[in-house]
């Protein structure tokens, strides 16, 4: 393959969760390897901090929208429109490939080749946080993600875990698939001195992250527990810890600054298809303690300890015995930074240019046949 063959990618992402920071973090990667990068999102215009932070990225060319994603109330009207959006800016900067973090537009008709990565999805999220099968009200959402994944040249998705969830929700019958993990460089995330504290951060309303589970152990703690995110979930209703110190929402560094201090980083999960909270604790040099879930045991293996993540009595116990034994708990931080140090922003930018390329090069025996 000649080098340079990918000069430029239009990639969708989204202004409300972790897909920004994957689509920034990548964005960087590529830039430094000279790859123009237009991004487009979706879900929201954003705040000026992430759009400022997205215009320092050399290379990037923001496009903000304010259609709604799929997953949202009532969004079909806006997926058709956002839909015909993205058509325009192909026409308009003729990408070399399509990287789409979003689910439901791999149908379109693109002229470049197309790569999907599935973060997370309803259905998955679904069967590890609720009882009972997805209602039917999610089918056409099913539907819909379901023939978008055929119709991409390659889908991505950041564990084993969650290819499994895939091909469990929607069909075996999908197009090629890699596994590529999401990276994310230390230069901001780095370990400090340790203070006697528990750490969690998330979407404190979200039932996957599961932070209300550290917050009901906080009181039986002989540590305090600070607690960063959004405390005001999409119906305007705000959470609150009344045992914990609350932080709210926190900047990148500010955050950062959180880890680095922190002994442990407790997030008992019930579903994180990666965790990129997780990977920053670790670059930090936090003890982690994670919930007993098939992706964060394959991401972490032997460098964190798992807690069921309804148990709250195992929980309280974990984490009290851990604040017992500093010894173990500063074993166990080296074994999660050593393994987060294997997890850079440069490794996944690679295999993601790889990924370009291949569908890049399938394109061209396509069209030469």
């Amino acid at each position: 393959m000649r080098e340079r063959e990918i000069q430029r990618v239009l990639m969708t992402t989204d202004t409300v969760g972790g897909v920004w920071t994957f689509s920034l973090e990548l964005a960087q990667v590529l830039a430094r390897r000279g790859i123009e990068v237009i991004l487009a999102t979706l879900g929201g215009e954003g705040t000026e901090e992430q759009r400022s932070t997205a215009l320092a990225i050399p290379n990037l060319r923001l496009l903000v929208s304010r259609y709604k994603l799929e997953w949202m109330d009532d969004p079909w009207s806006d997926v058709a429109e956002s839909g015909d959006w993205l058509l325009g800016i192909e026409r308009q900067f003729r990408p070399d490939v399509i990287h789409l973090n979003s689910l439901v537009h791999g149908g379109l008709p693109f002229q470049a080749p197309t790569v999907l990565t599935v973060h997370s999805c309803v259905p998955s999220w679904w069967s590890a946080v609720k009882s009972g099968p997805l209602p039917a009200s999610w089918d056409n959402y099913r539907d819909k993600v379901a023939a978008s994944l055929k119709c991409v040249n390659l889908l991505v998705t950041p564990t084993s875990a969650m290819l499994r969830m895939v091909y469990r929700n929607y069909s075996t019958d999908l197009p090629a698939s890699r596994v590529i993990p999401n990276g994310r460089s230390n230069t901001l995330f780095q370990p400090g001195p340790k203070e006697r504290f528990i750490f969690t951060a998330g979407r404190l309303w979200d039932e996957a992250k599961n932070v209300s589970a550290v917050a009901q152990v906080a009181a039986k703690l002989p540590w305090p527990t600070y607690v960063a995110g959004e405390t005001r979930n999409p119906n305007g209703e705000t959470v609150e810890f009344p045992d914990c110190r609350m932080l709210g929402h926190l900047t990148p560094a500010a955050i950062a600054d959180w880890y680095r201090c922190a002994a442990i980083y407790a997030l008992p999960a019930r579903y994180e298809p990666f965790g990129l909270s997780v990977l920053e604790a670790a670059l930090c040099g936090c003890a982690l303690v994670l919930g007993n879930i098939e992706s964060l045991r394959e991401i972490w293996d032997d460098s964190a300890v798992y807690v069921t993540p309804d148990d709250t009595e195992q929980l309280a116990s974990v984490l009290r015995a851990l604040m017992a034994d500093q010894t173990a708990r500063e074993q166990l931080a080296q074994r999660s930074l050593a393994r987060a140090l294997t997890m850079t922003s440069e490794r996944t930018g690679s295999d993601y240019m790889e990924a370009y390329e291949s569908v890049a090069q399938a394109r061209r025996l396509q069209c030469a046949s």
